[in-house]
């Protein structure tokens, strides 16, 4: 069988996501479905609706990449 040529890597998890990882990725739906689409914006939305980081630090700019990139592993 042949490998779906359009499949993102990270979209096919090998694990159910975490229940911190479905409730960050609502948060952050809600933050685009309000017209969020910045990083700025992104950072303080989060913030704003009590999503915390899985240290329980509150979101910044700075951390938000790295977050993002630990949780894509």
């Amino acid at each position: 069988m042949a490998a779906d040529r359009y499949l993102q890597p990270r979209q096919a998890q090998y694990r159910p996501p975490t229940n911190y990882e479905d409730l960050l990725g609502d948060a952050i739906e809600r933050s685009f479905a309000a017209g969020i689409h910045d990083l700025a914006g992104l950072v303080e939305s989060l913030n704003r609706q009590g999503m915390t980081t899985r240290a329980g630090q509150p979101w910044t700019e700075e951390n938000y990449g790295a977050e993002m990139a630990a949780l894509s592993r």
